[in-house]
């Protein structure tokens, strides 16, 4: 992958842009937690949750706010600016601006709903449809996927492209969701997910440097945020934060040159920890949706990693992804995230055989020695409708 030649010219503004996110996250996270302790909006400790000291949640409007005003900054600064802030090989339709930014409010908007009125599943499902709705409508598609099979693409026609958009959104949105389980896990992949789509955007042979720079901002967001989020965290991201990261990160995957190959390789770990979940919850007759200790952060806890080196060995994993990303072609992408794929089933499969099978009831999902007393995010925070009994 080769580095466009004004890459030296465009570093400044990359910089300036990642710091001023960043800076207003940082600023906005204490302002946000004090709103959300007023809104009486409060993971209290109980036998759902992980977290052993009250902690407020609904962190996610302080990222979404610093990525939206940069993000609105940016734009208008490009449109005013003789000749561009950025050099564009393909300009941002308005349709898609508005999709990303309005969406994006629209996506918060509802996470602060659930984060407030604990919304049943079947809501949040349906506001997650209706944003990935409207983000087509809005002029969002994917009209190509790399061929895993050989050399070349598959086109996706106009009904098949919006269907697998809608997918896409609706999954990635989930996928942030499920792996949301300890402090900084969410933020922090994302994090590193941004940075890369960012780099991939600005360095690929058709740069979208402009999508580069929104990619940078929203990175920086969940950096300044990630200081407050990171263990011992003293406020979560919530359902505000979930919904905004998992369906901006979604548009940003559609709309730069990185497309669905890379996000699906750099998000590999989240992904796929969902698929897994889903289908051994299907496998064993229960709810997709019914909470437990399945997921990946869960086995490393039971291996007898503390809180921190957990969520550390994932950030290492989803880095090794991100440099695959890099080194990698289309093709190359899609065989790795199928043998991520392969590999953390086995893995899953090992680590339960030497476990015991009540570790994976839901009744065994308390705080206290089964958990070994570790705070963090609840697996009913940040979305988590999708993981709370629907009744």
């Amino acid at each position: 992958m080769r580095l466009p030649s004004d890459i030296a010219a465009l570093l400044p503004l990359i910089i300036a842009t990642f710091a001023v996110a960043a800076l207003l996250s940082l600023a906005l996270t204490p302002l946000v937690r004090r709103f959300a302790i007023r809104l009486d909006n409060i993971d209290q400790p109980d036998h759902r949750r992980v977290n052993v000291s009250p902690t407020p949640r609904g962190g996610g409007m302080a990222v979404a706010i610093s990525f939206l005003v940069v993000a609105i900054a940016l734009g208008v600064l490009n449109a005013t600016h003789e000749g561009g802030l950025v050099t564009v090989t393909r300009q941002i339709s308005q349709g898609e601006m508005f999709a990303l930014l309005v969406g994006g409010a629209a996506a918060t908007i509802l996470g602060v709903l659930d984060d407030t009125l604990q919304l049943r599943a079947r809501w949040q499902l349906l506001g997650q449809l209706a944003l990935a709705v409207g983000a087509v409508v809005a002029g969002i598609s994917v009209g190509f996927l790399n061929n895993p099979f050989g050399p070349g693409i598959i086109l996706l026609t106009a009904p098949f492209g919006a269907l697998f958009t809608v997918l896409w959104i609706v999954g990635m949105i989930n996928s942030i969701n499920f792996i949301d389980g300890l402090d900084g896990l969410s933020t922090g992949i994302s994090l590193i997910a941004a940075v890369t789509l960012g780099l991939i955007s600005i360095a690929a042979t058709i740069a979208q440097p402009f999508v580069g720079l929104l990619c940078f901002a929203l990175a920086g967001s969940l950096l300044g945020f990630l200081r407050w989020n990171f263990h011992p965290a003293s406020i979560f991201i919530g359902t505000s934060g979930v919904m905004f990261v998992g369906y901006t990160l979604a548009l940003l995957a559609i709309l730069g040159s990185a497309k669905v190959a890379v996000a699906l390789l750099v998000l590999g770990v989240p992904i796929i920890d969902t698929f897994w979940i889903i289908v051994r919850r299907l496998v064993t007759g229960r709810s997709p949706f019914t909470p437990d200790r399945g997921h990946i952060h869960h086995r490393l806890l039971d291996l007898g990693l503390s809180h921190g080196q957990t969520v550390l060995v994932i950030y290492a994993i989803c880095l090794v992804l991100a440099v695959l990303s890099f080194l990698l072609s289309g093709t190359g992408q899609v065989y790795a995230f199928l043998g991520l794929a392969v590999a953390f089933g086995l893995g899953l499969f090992l680590i339960t055989r030497f476990e015991t099978a009540d570790a994976l009831e839901p009744e065994a999902y308390e705080g206290g020695p089964g958990d070994d007393g570790v705070g963090g995010e609840s697996s009913s925070d940040s979305g988590a409708a999708w993981e709370r009994p629907d009744g």
